[in-house]
């Protein structure tokens, strides 16, 4: 009985065990728009998409690879090509500083991985760009890559499919970055006039250089749910214009209304659309 002492309730405390649980590292995020905890082996298992929210969350590189081509298909373009720093750039830190601190932290070489693959056995050049190396800003070699892949598709007679997330060029190479949106722009002229498909998908961000040249000249444009489209930030263009924004301003669903999307496409269901839009593309020929 001696829970009650001197007219108070006692504490009860469990025995010490020299134990205490150790969560690993990485094993939770929480969604970006709802504060869901999420666990990552669920949410990978989920395609990166909360469950309680549907908030598409950020793919590496290779996850979109795994996930929209077949098993062992993807074999890589021009992945020998490396950044320099030829304009001897420094801003808070030297730009060579930069891209060995971005190589580190996301495994990648640049911020766009291209190749040859298969979807559902159907072949094509597939360029897949990846915000973790430098917020996927577009410098020479990102321009670069895209553009052999792009030729290659255009020699071998292939459909070329870009998926896209950007927050424009990189102001580290100054106006060489700004010059890669006519190479990849012509580029794709090119293969137009092969009568070659060219498809797009855009994801959250897409924004600056990447808008204004490959992300918006795809024969069909495709988006997920939720991505954030423009050439400047919403915040940019009120303190510029004076003006109030509409409601949902550069989202994919408010392109999507404006026509310059052509469909909205859950993350679980475009596979198979590109699967669709590659067969319908071939019938044609």
């Amino acid at each position: 009985m001696s829970l009650f002492g001197g007219g108070k309730y006692s504490t009860l405390r469990p025995e010490p065990t020299g134990h205490k649980m150790v969560i690993p590292d990485g094993s939770w995020v929480k969604c970006k728009n709802c504060n869901q905890t999420l666990y990552t082996d669920q949410l990978r298992d989920n395609l990166q998409v909360c469950w309680n929210c549907e908030c598409h969350l950020p793919m590496t590189a290779a996850q979109r690879i795994e996930m929209l081509c077949d098993p062992g298909s993807f074999s890589e373009i021009a992945g020998e090509l490396r950044s320099r720093d030829f304009l001897g750039f420094t801003d808070s830190k030297p730009y060579s500083q930069r891209l060995k601190e971005n190589e580190d932290k996301s495994g990648l070489s640049e911020a766009v991985v291209c190749g040859r693959a298969t979807i559902d056995g159907r072949p094509l050049v597939i360029g897949v760009m990846d915000f973790r190396f430098m917020g996927a800003s577009m410098g020479a070699v990102v321009g670069e890559r895209i553009t052999r892949a792009v030729e290659t598709a255009t020699a071998e007679k292939l459909p070329v499919l870009i998926v896209t997330a950007s927050g424009g060029a990189r102001m580290q190479e100054g106006i060489i970055s700004l010059m890669q949106m006519a190479k990849t722009s012509a580029a794709l002229e090119r293969h137009a006039e092969a009568d070659l498909p060219y498809f797009v998908l855009l994801t959250n961000p897409t924004y600056g250089g990447v808008s204004a040249s490959f992300a918006t000249l795809g024969d069909v444009i495709l988006s997920e749910p939720g991505a954030m489209i423009g050439f400047a930030g919403p915040r940019v263009i009120m303190e510029t214009t004076n003006a109030k924004l509409p409601p949902g301003f550069q989202t994919a669903e408010f392109l999507l209304e404006k026509g310059l999307i052509d469909r909205v496409v859950e993350r679980k269901k475009q596979r198979r659309e590109i699967s669709f839009l590659l067969e319908i593309f071939a019938s044609r020929r």
